[in-house]
């Protein structure tokens, strides 16, 4: 008997369901895919690809490839953020007709933080049935290894490079308790790095990146000595930040010394006296026309 039996170890407890995959009830299946590490590629997805009928990608091109790697031969449909309105209907239609369909990501779990989160939806919506292979996941992956409080969190996904967006997104999550996950770019760390000290001030994070691959790296530290860290040093790789929520010793009332000076420094590198008072309402709890008012003649 070969190690794996109908996608799971044939040594797994009889608990565990060994089916034979009945691809009759299920319309479509969201399937993982590695983050960086191929041998992450779950069993069952890969079996669920095999009896699809075809393949949802997001980049047609690396999902050819990994097909290759494990021997499938699939029809490949593109999906991805700019046509999937359109492929959307199109996937439906031949979902209504019988076909079966297994929709991926370029890494990771699908539909989370992805355009298949519409396809999901416009599948329930005409009465389809959709399920999920469990497996890669980099959100979780990040906070399991973090050594941050992994009983109640959130995931933020990738913060919007529009600045009234990301300040409205930041400024609501100010006073969170719980963990925050976040997703980022090289290119765009050292900014966002900047923008949650700025609206969190000093906590402890978590940033993973390359999860999987060869040089995948964590650095364990703060949002302070994270953002001199990445001054010294190019950001490289797709990162996870996992960031400590809003605790009870950042409630303590802080100090009206600590206050001017931290608005004397906004103040010094050009923000308005509107923004500087804005900011630190955000970073201390404090009413922002209480701090405006104080320091207003500064």
């Amino acid at each position: 008997m070969s190690f794996y039996e109908n996608g799971i170890p044939a040594d797994f407890p009889d608990g565990i369901r060994k089916g034979e995959f009945s691809m009759k009830k299920i319309s479509l299946y969201c399937v993982p895919t590695p983050i960086g590490n191929l041998s992450d590629m779950p069993p069952r997805g890969l079996e669920v690809i095999r009896q699809a009928d075809f393949v949802a990608a997001e980049d047609t091109r690396k999902t050819g490839l990994l097909l290759n790697h494990f021997g499938i031969k699939k029809p490949l449909v593109s999906y991805y953020e700019h046509n999937r309105r359109q492929r959307g209907e199109m996937i439906v239609s031949r979902l209504l007709e019988g076909e079966v369909c297994c929709l991926v990501t370029d890494a990771g779990t699908p539909a989370v933080s992805d355009p298949g989160q519409e396809l999901v939806e416009q599948c329930l919506s005409a009465g389809l049935s959709v399920s999920s292979i469990p497996g890669p996941c980099a959100a979780v992956t990040a906070l399991s290894m973090s050594g941050i409080c992994s009983k109640r969190f959130c995931f933020e996904g990738f913060l919007s490079t529009a600045k009234n967006r990301r300040e409205e997104h930041l400024s609501s999550l100010a006073n969170e308790t719980r963990t925050m996950i976040f997703y980022e770019a090289p290119h765009r760390l050292r900014q966002t790095l900047f923008d949650l000290f700025r609206f969190f001030g000093d906590r402890k994070v978590s940033l993973v990146r390359e999860i999987s691959k060869i040089y995948e790296e964590t650095l364990y530290t703060t949002l302070s000595q994270a953002m001199a860290y990445y001054e010294e040093k190019d950001p490289k790789g797709e990162f996870v930040l996992v960031i400590e929520g809003f605790g009870e010793a950042e409630k303590a009332p802080v100090d009206d010394h600590v206050l001017e000076a931290e608005f004397r420094s906004l103040l010094e590198q050009g923000k308005p006296k509107s923004y500087a008072a804005k900011t630190l309402s955000v970073k201390y709890g404090r009413p922002r026309r209480e701090i405006y008012e104080k320091f207003k003649d500064l």
